[in-house]
Parts: C-alpha cells; sequence; structure tokens
C-alpha cells in the first residue's frame, strides 16, 4: 500500500518505519524543514530500542521517506495517517488545532477517495471534527477512521509489530476491508484486529490508558500504607498480582507515572467527563495521589537532614520517565530537582540517553555527568529516580570510593533492603519492610 503520515514525532515515526517494514511504501510528512532533511539524511530524531535499524533499512530499499510537502504524496496515497501532537491546554482538555488544521488542509486538495485515520490521542467526537473540517472544501468520497496508538516507549517497535491487539474505529465497509489489509501482516498469531465505532474507539485509548495510571497510583497508596504499618509492598504485590482478575503488570510502586501519554490523557478524559457533566472522582483522586507521589522521596529526604539540605551535594540517577527512552515529559525526576535545589542543594545527575532533553529544558540548574559514578563524586547522598537495567547491579565498592555518605533514597525499589543493609547503607525505598 501506499501510505503518508503526517507528523514524525514519536508516534509517526514509529508508525510511518513499521509500516514501511512490512513493504509498504510510506512517506511521512513534517512542517519542520530541518528534522526532515536530518530524517531523509538516515539521522533518527527519537530514541527507542530497535527502531534505527528498520529505519535505516526502509530508508535505504526506498519504502520509507520524508517530505514537508503533504501535496506531493497525497495524490498516490491510499490511507493518510494523522500522527500530529494534541497538547493539553490550560485547562488539560486536548488542544487539537494541529489535528483540525490539518484536515482543513486536506479538504482544499483532496482528490478521489481516501481513508483518513486519526493515530494521535484524541478526545470523544474527533472524528467527527475531521469529518467537517475536510468537507468543508471537498465533496468527494472519504472515510476518517480512528486508530489509537498502544505504544510503550521502550518496547514500541516489537509492539507495533506484535500487537495485542488493533482498535480501528469505523462504520465503513470500504475502510474496514483497507484497514484489514493493512494490519494483516502485524496480526497474523490471532491478535484481534477490533473494528468498533469512532466514539468508541476514541474512548478505549483514554479508558486503558487512564485505567493503567489508576493501577498505578493504587499501589503507590497501597505503598504508603506499607510504610505507616510496617508492611511489605513487594509481598503484597506478589499477593494480589496472582489473582489472574489483577494481574502482575503495573503494580510496582515508586514515585509516580510521567511520559507523554498517562498525564495527558487522565487529563483529558477528566475533561471530556467534566464537559458531558460527569465528575470522575477516581481520576481527579489518581492525579492527586500522582503529583503527591513524584516529591514522596523528597519528603524522605527533608526528614533525613531534618529540613535542612542547604550546601548538601546531591546524586541523582535517571531523568527519563521510564528507562529505554529520552522521554523527560511529566518525569518525576524533574520534580525532585526543582525541591532539592529550592532547598539549596546542588544536583548532579546521570542518564543513558535523557541528559541532553533536560539540558535543553532546564540548562545548567543542575551539573550532568559523564557516568554514574562520575555522579557520585562527592555526593551526600544517591537518589534514583529511573529504574535503567544498568543501575540494578553496580559496583558498591567503586561506589563507596565515589560518594561521601553511604546514603541512598531509591524510587524505585531496584536494591534488596538486606543486602543494604548488610553493606552499611542508610538505605530508603518505597514501601518496604526493613527500610531504615
Amino acid at each position: 500500500m501506499k501510505i503518508a503520515v503526517v507528523g514524525t514525532g514519536y508516534v509517526g515515526l514509529v508508525t510511518g518505519t513499521c509500516f514501511a517494514e512490512t513493504g509498504n511504501k510510506v512517506s511521512c510528512v513534517d512542517i519542520d524543514k530541518n528534522k526532515v532533511d536530518k530524517l531523509s539524511a538516515g539521522q533518527i530524531t527519537i530514541y527507542e530500542p530497535g527502531l534505527e535499524k528498520i529505519f535505516l533499512r526502509n530508508i535505504k530499499e526506498g519504502r520509507l521517506t520524508f517530505t514537508t510537502q503533504l501535496e506531493t504524496v497525497l495524490e498516490d496515497a491510499e490511507i493518510i495517517f494523522l500522527a500530529l501532537p494534541t497538547p493539553p491546554g490550560a485547562d488539560g482538555s486536548a488542544d487539537l488545532k494541529y489535528v483540525l488544521g490539518v484536515a482543513d488542509h486536506l479538504g482544499k486538495i483532496m482528490k478521489g477517495y481516501k481513508v483518513i485515520v486519526n493515530k494521535s490521542t484524541v478526545p470523544v467526537g474527533t472524528a467527527d471534527k475531521v469529518h467537517a473540517a475536510i468537507a468543508k472544501n471537498y465533496k468527494g468520497e472519504f472515510d476518517v477512521v480512528s486508530n489509537p496508538e498502544f505504544l510503550r516507549e521502550g518496547l514500541a517497535v516489537d509492539g507495533f509489530m506484535k500487537p495485542d491487539r488493533v482498535v480501528v474505529g469505523t462504520r465503513s465497509d470500504r475502510a474496514k476491508k483497507l484497514m484489514s489489509d493493512l494490519y494483516a501482516p502485524f496480526v497474523r498469531q490471532g491478535n484481534p484486529v477490533i473494528f468498533m465505532d469512532e466514539k468508541s474507539s476514541e474512548l478505549t485509548k483514554y479508558a486503558a490508558n487512564s485505567f493503567l495510571a489508576t493501577k498505578i497510583s493504587f499501589m503507590n497508596e497501597i505503598a504508603q500504607l506499607c510504610e505507616r504499618m510496617g508492611a511489605d509492598v513487594d509481598m503484597v504485590r506478589r499477593g494480589i498480582g496472582s489473582d489472574d482478575r489483577i494481574g502482575k503488570r503495573f503494580l510496582f510502586p515508586g514515585i509516580g507515572y510521567g511520559g507523554s501519554c498517562f498525564p495527558k490523557d487522565v487529563q483529558a478524559l477528566i475533561m471530556s467527563s467534566d464537559e458531558v457533566k460527569y465528575d470522575f472522582e477516581i481520576l481527579k483522586a489518581v492525579e492527586k495521589v500522582n503529583a503527591n507521589q513524584k516529591v514522596h522521596l523528597v519528603e524522605k529526604i527533608k526528614a533525613h537532614f531534618k529540613n535542612n539540605l542547604q550546601g548538601k551535594q546531591v546524586a541523582l540517577w535517571g531523568l527519563a520517565f521510564k528507562p529505554n527512552t529520552d522521554d523527560i515529559r511529566e518525569a518525576p525526576a524533574l520534580s525532585i530537582i526543582d525541591a532539592l535545589t529550592q532547598m539549596g542543594a546542588t544536583v548532579t545527575a546521570y542518564d543513558p540517553e535523557a541528559m541532553p532533553n533536560v539540558k535543553a529544558q532546564i540548562g545548567d540548574k543542575i551539573k550532568y555527568a559523564i557516568s554514574q559514578y562520575d555522579a557520585l563524586t562527592g555526593a551526600d547522598f544517591l537518589i534514583i529516580a529511573t529504574e535503567w537495567s544498568e543501575f540494578r547491579t553496580p559496583d558498591f565498592e567503586r561506589m563507596e570510593t565515589e560518594i561521601k555518605n553511604k546514603i541512598i533514597f531509591d524510587g524505585r525499589n531496584l536494591f534488596e533492603v538486606a543486602k543494604m543493609k548488610e553493606l552499611g547503607y542508610h538505605y530508603e525505598s518505597i514501601g518496604r519492610a526493613g527500610t531504615n
């Protein structure tokens, strides 16, 4: 098939590359000429494990191209994916100006039947708005389909190529046939392509992410109880996770969720609910719990140092909101940095991928180390904010030669409590019995 993908951000680039990998001819469109030039030259603009290899292969084979001109690729394209930003407004609602702006432009240049696919996460009713925006200027046949993405950063390529399910919102038999043919190579093992109406499809994405965010916040509240009651959240997690009605995933406590999806989607679903005069109380509580959890580790630090962090040197391992990505959007590490620097502490951070993004956002507010051990030099204590694999089994002997005090505040529960006690560390984690 011949496909156009409008938008070369995280979703657009993964989507376009993976469709090209199955033999389709994909043209990715973006208004940022500098970005298009880089991508055309084989310079990938995001970090995602496994993506660069197939990105370069499909550029070489001529199946993946990049342009700033939608008009040049539109005539041949059978399906046009809209993978555009839908940033939250001041009130938390999704801003559709980019999606509707492209839809309006499409209406002015379209010729012949096309399927326009909303790949962006959008509020319920957006497909109708896109249809109306196109129909203002184009009177021919076309269909607007909702096809939400369920990509997990750090696992996006594997998740796209072998999806648990594909959700497609359309009531058009013609569009359904095209989408079935497009996704057939990805579901050969029998995982479903679930067809439904457009509004149900749009709500499915928000419901999925909001439910997962709720599981995370619930476990963080259980962790708070464990700390106060002397229980161990790891034991509780194993106990409830063995129930197949609950499942084992998304039950790990920590310092809150972040990233581009969960915070934005929870806010957007709350706003959508308010618009239809429904008070979504659970999700409002989820947001509140997550905001508090992001600075829970700071409260532990303040208690240990009796609210005096002036002049303290802090080593921080991890800046990305999760491992295997350079995404720092809503990352808990940024909330921790703000709180510590406001109290007069100096932070030196290390992250395998996210340091350039943090430096672009906050500049020299903190120092940036060349390795995890370099970050420890002269530090009064260590904070762990992201569970990168290389942080899980560090050289503790080397750590002792670098860090000033054997004190660790672990926001991701990477180490065993008993082992840290044996090594002589003051070790505080999230919701676990035996923490100092």
